[in-house]
């Protein structure tokens, strides 16, 4: 109760190390793409060009739009290129490029940029890696944007964009020439299946901003901070003993998860169940969605372990 917002945000910040970050950016190389393996015939070997560091270390730093000609692509983007720049245009930071279509249709849309010029803000530059990648869409906010965005943004601050991409491991939203990370640790309270059912591509969303490293233009966010902290709630709401309704959310084989209204979701062990006839198992039983009653057996809100009891109809 002490404790300020901002002081327990940087306690966890500390938590949010760079072990932290490599764990999530391994997850995202495989969504940006691999710039070996084209849609088309081209031979990169041969396309390669001298990059002239300088030059593109340059325009990262100084927040430059930058124009480019693709000219080959892969099935996690575009390939572009100019005089002394090669790099790589994720998908997700297209401006134009529909979401939800197919591999076929992906290809199809990928292939009509061939020949194009476009404007665009490099957003990574590791000469170490020989990597360059860019964005058509961080340069829509305009030149110097970037640089604007790290000297005002603090720890603690609430902020708003629009989601530009949906991963297995979070959900990534433009800030203005920025983009920010929800890791799905961060979405909701509770567990969740995919991030893709608590925000999708395109929808607006308010975060916490958790960490900010400018050198590497990584922002970390959080959706679920902006909401109250249900855990809190249902220890001081509760205890045990306390018979209430709650929503099965799943079934597996030693037991059963059910989410109370506060929308945090216990265990049901298997071995408190009692079946009507043997060898009958619980997905023949029970179902998703349906509501039943259970006894509150233990809270551990620092752990988030909510252990509940299945009370027999």
């Amino acid at each position: 109760m002490g404790k300020s917002l901002n002081n327990v945000v940087e306690m966890e910040q500390e938590e949010l190390d760079e072990g932290w970050w490599a764990a999530v950016l391994a997850d995202e190389e495989s969504s940006k793409g691999d710039l070996s393996d084209p849609f088309l015939g081209s031979n990169l070997s041969e396309d390669l060009i001298q990059v002239d560091w300088d030059r593109v270390r340059a325009i990262y730093e100084n927040d430059e739009i930058v124009d480019l000609q693709v000219y080959s692509h892969n099935r996690g983007g575009l390939l572009v290129q100019d005089d002394g720049i090669q790099g790589f245009v994720p998908v997700s930071h297209l401006v134009d490029m529909p979401c939800g279509i197919d591999e076929d249709e992906r290809k199809t849309t990928l292939s009509e940029y061939i020949g194009k010029t476009l404007s665009l803000k490099v957003i990574e530059c590791e000469p170490s890696l020989d990597r360059i990648v860019l964005s058509e869409r961080a340069a829509q906010a305009g030149e110097g944007r970037r640089k604007q965005l790290f000297s005002s943004l603090r720890v603690g601050d609430t902020v708003k964009g629009r989601v530009t991409n949906v991963t297995e491991f979070g959900v990534f939203i433009d800030l203005g020439g920025v983009e920010g990370l929800i890791h799905v640790s961060e979405l909701s309270w509770g567990r969740v299946q995919h991030p893709g059912d608590i925000l999708g591509i395109g929808d607006c969303a308010e975060a916490m901003v958790l960490q900010i490293n400018e050198d590497t233009s990584r922002v970390a966010l959080s959706y679920k901070r902006l909401q109250p902290n249900p855990w809190e709630v249902v220890a001081t709401s509760y205890s045990s003993g306390d018979q209430v309704e709650a929503i099965i959310t799943s079934i597996t084989r030693f037991g059963i998860f059910a989410r109370l209204n506060e929308g945090i979701e216990g265990l049901i062990h298997i071995s408190s169940i009692q079946l009507e006839q043997p060898y009958q198992s619980l997905e023949s039983v029970f179902f998703p969605g349906d509501k039943i009653q259970v006894q509150i057996l233990h809270i551990d809100p620092d752990r988030r372990r909510l252990g509940l009891g299945y009370i027999q109809n």
